[in-house]
């Protein structure tokens, strides 16, 4: 065969290989968040906690009861089906705590090849409407309102993929202050973070690692910023007017 009908197929060949290859990811946006002409005068947070897998931190979540906190709750479908008693447990007190999307398996919504925390993103388009549509079916299906806010796993967005969530009509839910770094920091740190939290604050912790320390502190922070006399307000019942850039 001649020389050039063999560079031809070379070509042709890495041609394939190319446009067959996952594109790289995105660059990546993490979305910051804060609420929009609180009172001065008045320390005004509010909390939202993810629901990412796993199971059910009870000492948040008994904390917030017997303080008469509100909060949001981020659930995927993935926790949502793991812990149905905890969840019929918070459904009803309707009045403290109210539900939205954290997606249907926990998939970072980026688009092209990679991960972020070790977790394998989205990749395609169509993988993000599934992830968001099937997490808003998911909270829907158990008996929680229709969400309208939708935070990703692991607060990072690729551009493309944040025009997705927009056009399927969900706000992407940012934070102002993370205070527990993924549930991964000791508990009097995380105490002492979330306790500082300034006016306005949109505050990220988990509830679903029972078996970390951590939760401890993310209780005792809140419990820190009422004593502090904060105003709880739910990002649930608020519109994306209600919230600006931090």
């Amino acid at each position: 065969m001649c020389r050039a009908c063999l560079s031809r197929r070379g070509a042709l060949a890495a041609l394939g290989a190319v446009m067959a290859a996952p594109a790289r990811a995105e660059t990546l946006v993490e979305p910051r968040m804060r609420l929009r002409a609180v009172p001065a005068d008045r320390l005004t947070v509010a909390i939202t906690l993810d629901a990412c897998g796993g199971a059910f931190d009870s000492r948040i979540a008994q904390a917030l009861v017997e303080a008469g906190i509100p909060a949001t709750l981020f659930v995927t479908g993935t926790w949502l089906a793991q812990n149905p008693a905890a969840f019929a447990m918070l459904l009803a007190r309707p009045d403290l705590f109210g539900f939205e999307n954290h997606g249907a398996r926990h998939i970072p919504a980026v688009l092209g090849a990679g991960r972020v925390f070790n977790l394998a993103v989205a990749g395609r388009v169509e993988a993000v409407e599934r992830e968001v549509m099937e997490g808003a079916a998911a909270v829907v299906a158990v008996g929680g309102a229709a969400p309208r806010w939708y935070r990703g796993a692991t607060g990072r967005y690729s551009p493309g993929a944040l025009a997705e969530i927009a056009r399927l009509g969900f706000v992407v839910a940012g934070y102002s202050l993370n205070g527990d770094d993924g549930a991964g920091l000791a508990p009097e740190r995380v105490a002492r973070r979330i306790a500082a939290a300034p006016t306005g604050s949109v505050l990220l912790a988990h509830i679903n690692h029972p078996e970390r320390p951590c939760g401890a502190g993310v209780a005792a922070g809140i419990l820190a910023l009422r004593a502090r006399g904060a105003t709880f307000v739910r990002l649930d019942q608020l519109g994306p007017e209600a919230v600006e850039a931090a």
